[in-house]
């Protein structure tokens, strides 16, 4: 982050034409793409138009109530995705295909139905597939699963609703000090790991240089330039507590940016308050089990993260 964060104040500049286009360029000669001039000024109002329209979404979700706030939500959230593939593929949308939704739901159980259970299947082609390849250079997720419970638990603005629910811990927070990061040995428990494993674990899989320093006294110790990573992969930042977490589930969707995890939950939530009105309804209304705070939590949460993690994106290129 080279400027601190101001929620939609940071997104000003993308609202000039002048500044979109330059930027456009940047990110198009970036990657070495042809006519770099020409296809940032063809698309930079496309650009801003995805960035205003997404934002007009977010703001009416903060003010309506919660029955509506998934759909408003999803569509904001999709309008920002869209402006950010417009920064690696000018030629956006080429066809048909790449406009659906890119996951689907299993039909609903009327009985006993639980959302953490609930499942979303990842389909070929659309929004969710190109913005994975695309934005995140990862293939071949077709016919893959993940259930909401899986996806929601990797959200670092969940970790106190998890802990306070089921006395669970899903993430270790990072201490820092003078850029070295301190991690207790305790994580390695977790990961069923030694030390010197986890060590060459985490310098593979992460997405930001990673060097361990050798001094220990029960903690796992490392530099690393976190803040001007868009995601340091797999450490995910807390933005309500303003702290780097590491998750402690090294499950499938360990390495997966955390917009995919957003898109996800809002997709599924988005379908359900269009098409499963009673189940929605009888949810908001009788709150009957662990599904209203998780859910309530992550929407609350989502409002303010999906724009951050679009601005990281935008601005860390």
């Amino acid at each position: 982050m080279s400027l601190p964060y101001k929620e939609w104040n940071s997104y000003t500049l993308f609202f000039s034409a002048e500044y979109s286009q330059d930027y456009l360029k940047k990110c198009y000669r970036k990657l070495n793409l042809d006519q770099p001039d020409l296809k940032s000024f063809e698309n930079c109002y496309p650009f801003m138009y995805y960035l205003e329209h997404g934002k007009l979404y977010y703001e009416q979700a903060e003010k309506s109530p919660l029955a509506i706030q998934p759909i408003l939500l999803f569509y904001g959230l999709v309008h920002l995705i869209k402006a950010c593939i417009l920064t690696v593929q000018p030629d956006y949308p080429e066809t048909t295909s790449v406009l659906a939704h890119g996951v689907s739901t299993r039909k609903r159980k009327k009985q006993q139905y639980s959302f953490t259970d609930d499942e979303v299947k990842f389909q070929k082609n659309g929004l969710f597939s190109l913005m994975a390849e695309k934005m995140f250079h990862m293939k071949q997720l077709e016919g893959e699963k993940a259930t909401m419970g899986e996806v929601m638990e990797l959200i670092p603005e969940l970790s106190n609703i998890y802990a306070d629910l089921r006395g669970k811990q899903n993430f270790q927070v990072l201490t820092n000090k003078d850029s070295v990061y301190s991690l207790p040995n305790s994580v390695l428990d977790h990961f069923h790991m030694t030390e010197n494993r986890f060590k060459e674990f985490f310098q593979t899989k992460s997405a930001t240089p990673v060097s361990f320093t050798d001094e220990t006294n029960g903690y796992i110790r490392f530099e690393a330039n976190l803040s001007n990573a868009a995601e340091p992969i797999p450490i995910k930042f807390n933005l309500e507590e303003q702290q780097f977490v590491l998750p402690l589930n090294k499950g499938e969707l360990f390495l997966y940016p955390e917009l995919l995890l957003h898109y996800l939950v809002l997709y599924n939530l988005g379908m359900i308050a269009r098409y499963e009105t009673e189940w929605w309804s009888e949810l908001i209304k009788m709150m009957p089990n662990e599904d209203y705070p998780l859910i309530q939590t992550f929407l609350r949460s989502t409002i303010k993260k999906g724009p951050y993690l679009i601005y990281q994106y935008l601005t860390n290129k």
